[in-house]
């Protein structure tokens, strides 16, 4: 572990069985409940060579089991009072399930074994009170992404490698009743007229969806599961993210206000380093957070938190993160933090890293410092204010002290690829010096990727300020040494 410097002081429920009532509309539920985890059927590893024959026998028992799922969610739809479900333990919800489940299989003539029937009832469980086949999938902590392209495909991201599921929805009509089961719990809609949509799980999670007909070959969702608990500092460094000399460095630089940018790609883990960042922050101070969804994770007690808010059906009562950053400035936060800053908001956001809002952060999409700079310049561009280009990189210059560059590699890991300091301006160009890089040497067993952290042997421009706060960082940190 690296050495840590101290901080600054400072009623009982109705029958739920009932004649048969009008299939309202109801909320997400909240998936953070926790269930049997032995839902998703697992796949066996494959020992011998499968017949095409045995393929298609399997795929027809699938075809036939969905089919089945989707008559006894009909029979529970027109048995169930779903007005009563809310009032319902689980207990009771699944055993009343598991009775229409046995006397509807019964009726059709369906036998099943004592598996097959669990797993039938789990799955009838997740369609009356959650998101259907998506429930397993949002249950697995280790999943971090979900992609669906249609009804038949559901893709999930683990450690940082995507695979096809084996999980997938009956027909569109049943994906399109998921999502739409999503949208208008939170106010939304998505239709024809309509067909795009950002909504937030009530746990938390991302949710995107386009239908068709934008969405050409079914409809497509993209789910960026919420984490419940953040990777700390000390964990990130142990998962190889970056060096214990690095994480000593990051400390002095939030805790003495530098101003931090954290770069990166979709996925690399920018959110996740930016949590981290934080939790170097004193508790005595006053942090303004904003965000479009809200993900961040601070463990201050002094939190101001905003999110921005879509248009209505109707097209009103928009609230833009610009919006929430002009009213942010007002309430005296002693730092802001942006989730991440992508229009508009650039210029009130640098405008508040330049007066008195110092070790404000943020995190914005580009593939290495320089680029972050440019994107930076091309947001500024897009404001409509009509701003020379050198006033443009001399704002940016004075309001941004670093700027750290987070990746995702191709083995799936995440790295902090270099750590950016800018100096100043140079004949109209931004100054800047790298202190730290992650060099990729090649790629080992199973497709590894092989590299080392090392310093450039530049001295950090803010040592001086670093020490004049209590951060005496020993000059060791930035040398490169014979073996790198």
């Amino acid at each position: 572990m690296f050495k840590r410097y101290s901080k600054p002081a400072t009623k009982k429920p109705t029958s739920i069985k009932d004649t048969a009532q009008p299939a309202a509309k109801k909320p997400v539920a909240d998936i953070s409940i926790e269930k049997p985890k032995d839902v998703l059927p697992t796949i066996a590893p494959v020992v011998a060579p499968v017949s095409s024959d045995d393929q298609v026998k399997d795929q027809k028992r699938k075809d036939r089991l969905i089919d089945v799922r989707m008559q006894m969610h009909k029979r529970l739809l027109e048995t169930l009072n779903l007005a009563a479900i809310d009032k319902a333990t689980e207990s009771d919800l699944r055993r009343e399930i598991s009775a229409v489940t046995i006397d509807g299989l019964q009726e059709i003539g369906i036998v099943l074994n004592k598996t097959e029937r669990d797993h039938l009832v789990q799955e009838l469980v997740d369609e009356v009170t959650g998101l259907g086949p998506l429930e397993p999938l949002l249950r697995d902590d280790d999943i971090a992404d979900i992609l669906i392209n249609g009804h038949k495909q559901i893709f999930i991201e683990k450690k940082g490698k995507l695979t096809l599921s084996d999980v997938r929805f009956a027909d569109e009509k049943h994906l399109l009743r998921v999502i739409d089961k999503i949208v208008s719990a939170v106010g939304r809609r998505v239709d024809e007229s309509n067909p795009y949509v950002d909504a937030r799980l009530q746990d938390g999670s991302r949710f995107n969806a386009i239908v068709p007909p934008i969405a050409v070959d079914g409809a497509l969702v993209s789910i960026r599961k919420f984490k419940k608990e953040k990777l700390s500092i000390d964990q990130l460094a142990a998962f190889g993210a970056f060096t214990e000399e690095m994480a000593a460095y990051l400390q002095a630089a939030v805790a003495t206000r530098l101003n931090i940018i954290v770069s990166g790609g979709t996925g690399s883990g920018k959110t996740t380093t930016l949590n981290a960042l934080s939790s170097f922050i004193a508790n005595d101070e006053r942090i303004a957070t904003i965000e479009d969804t809200a993900e961040l994770q601070l463990q201050q007690t002094h939190l101001a938190r905003m999110e921005s808010r879509p248009a209505s059906v109707e097209g009103t009562g928009e609230v833009t993160q610009e919006d929430c950053l002009r009213n942010a400035l007002r309430m005296r936060p002693d730092r802001i933090i942006v989730g991440e800053t992508r229009g508009s908001e650039v210029l009130d956001m640098l405008q508040a890293m330049n007066t008195g809002h110092d070790g404000s952060m943020t995190t914005i999409h580009a593939n290495n410092a320089r680029d972050a700079i440019a994107r930076l310049e091309n947001m500024i561009a897009m404001t409509g204010v009509d701003l020379p280009i050198s006033a443009s990189r001399s704002q940016i210059a004075s309001a941004v002290n670093l700027i750290v560059q987070v990746k995702r590699l191709q083995d799936g890991s995440r790295r902090m690829t270099s750590v950016t300091e800018i100096v100043g301006m140079e004949g109209g160009i931004i100054s800047m010096q790298e202190i730290f890089k992650y060099e990729i040497h090649g790629t080992g067993e199973g497709g590894k990727i092989l590299g080392d952290f090392t310093p450039t042997g530049m001295r950090s421009n803010y040592a001086d300020r670093f020490k004049q706060w209590g951060y005496d960082l020993p000059a060791s940190i930035y040398t490169k040494t014979a073996a790198q």
